[in-house]
Order: C-alpha cells, then sequence, then structure tokens
C-alpha cells in the first residue's frame, strides 16, 4: 500500500502511480493536502483559494467510493459524474493559481496528475452509460 508520507516535500510527483484508481485518488488528495499547506505559505489571497482547492481535491476520491455503493447503476454513475466534476473544479482552481504565481513550476505534476485523472474518470462515466 501507498502511503502519502513517501512523496518527499519538494517532490510533487507521484512515482508509481497506482493501477487501483482509488488509491490514485487517494495519493491525489495528499498531493493536494500538501498543495494547500504551500498555499498557506503564500498569503492571504492564496490561502482563500486553497480551501477551495482543498474541498474539491479531497471530494474527488471521496465520492468515486461512494459510487461502489450507489442504490443502482445510475445512482452509481451519478456519484462518479460528481467525482469528475470534483477534478475538473481542482483543475481549474489550480491554474488559477498557477497562473496567478502562486504556485510554481515545481508543483506542475501535480496538475499533470489531475489533469490524467480527469481523462481517466472521463471515461470511466463514458464507458458506464447505458446503451441508447
Amino acid at each position: 500500500m501507498h502511503d502519502c508520507q513517501c512523496m518527499r516535500d519538494h517532490d510533487w510527483r507521484v512515482r508509481q502511480k497506482p493501477y487501483d484508481l482509488r488509491e490514485r485518488l487517494l495519493l491525489f488528495a495528499c498531493l493536494i493536502v500538501r498543495i494547500v499547506q504551500f498555499l498557506h505559505t503564500r498569503g492571504p489571497v492564496a490561502t482563500e483559494l486553497s480551501y477551495q482547492i482543498l474541498r474539491s481535491g479531497t471530494s474527488a476520491g471521496a465520492n468515486y467510493e461512494e459510487a461502489d455503493d450507489g442504490s443502482s447503476r445510475r445512482d452509481s454513475l451519478a456519484k462518479r459524474r460528481i467525482a469528475l466534476r470534483e477534478l475538473k473544479e481542482t483543475l481549474w482552481r489550480l491554474r488559477v493559481a498557477r497562473r496567478s504565481g502562486f504556485l510554481t513550476e515545481a508543483q506542475d505534476p501535480v496538475l499533470a496528475e489531475n489533469d490524467e485523472l480527469v481523462r481517466i474518470v472521463a471515461a470511466i462515466v463514458r464507458n458506464s452509460r447505458p446503451p441508447a
């Protein structure tokens, strides 16, 4: 099992991306926590933005987990869609923080991981839709 502490303070990459998407979303949530801690050192605007990133970035994995316990196939799909929306929101806010200079090039791997997760979850949602 991976653990969030395996990522060094100066390293913003997930070294070995787990095959299990739930584990990967957990590692991503840990990166988000670290991003929030970093943003808290960057001033009041960055701190305010960090709270929004924390909410959406950690809720994506939680919603994906909940999808397994959906009351129906439709409910499970709805929860996966929520996870996708949260990932997209997180990516948007990370991009704002990056373009505003609150995040640096060093944190670009977090944005890249977020983008990959958006693509993965979007494909799962797209392939989970019932045939028309």
